[in-house]
């Protein structure tokens, strides 16, 4: 989860679950993309692999996306554990979505970079368990061309439909029963990634 901890959080920072070999991270789509790609294990040929997909590693802003699986066409919540070769991959290769100055020398070097970038990357409030944003921020990774294809089809271990732990969760907030619900949100540590710096981090 992504306020367990008391210290200071740094503004910009990716907090997943994840172990020496992968990183979680979370989507929701309409059940006949979700439901087929958690009964495989991997994407199904109708997940259209040449448009720009993006994966979230906070369980919450997902929540926060998909409201709770209930928004049209994102009712199924999908945890995808990808390499985390891959996921760093993305990250060295990755653009800001939008100029900064501080990052790019000017605008125009910015849209060069972001034309030819297989990745993009948004920095977004993270949410806390009422989905109201935080002062810090959530990555938001988006993946297109040979990046999308190589995460549907080779940075992926394992997918799972967490549509029920979601409903849960919501279940359990809805009855008055926060704490109970925050037990059950997936443990989200600070993720050892590389250098930042051209990512605004």
């Amino acid at each position: 989860m992504s306020d367990l901890t008391t210290a200071p959080v740094p503004r910009h920072q990716i907090r997943a679950s994840h172990t020496a070999d992968t990183i979680t991270v979370y989507q929701a789509y309409h059940p006949r993309i979700g439901v087929p790609a958690a009964l495989e294990g991997r994407f199904p040929p109708a997940w259209k692999r040449e448009r720009m997909t993006w994966v979230k590693p906070s369980f919450l802003w997902m929540m926060y996306r998909c409201g709770w699986a209930t928004k049209a066409d994102q009712e199924t919540v999908l945890a995808v554990e990808i390499t985390r070769t891959g996921f760093d991959r993305a990250l060295r290769d990755a653009c800001l979505s939008h100029y900064v100055p501080a990052v790019h020398p000017d605008r125009a070097d910015w849209q060069r970079t972001l034309r030819t970038a297989p990745a993009r990357v948004q920095w977004d409030p993270e949410r806390d368990l009422h989905l109201n944003p935080l002062p810090y921020r959530s990555l938001q990774l988006g993946l297109s061309g040979e990046a999308s294809r190589a995460y549907a089809d080779e940075w992926t271990v394992a997918i799972r439909d967490v549509t029920p732990l979601v409903r849960e969760i919501h279940g359990l907030l809805r009855s008055g029963a926060p704490e109970a619900a925050r037990a059950l949100l997936p443990r989200e540590v600070p993720y050892p990634a590389g250098p930042l710096e051209h990512l605004g981090a």
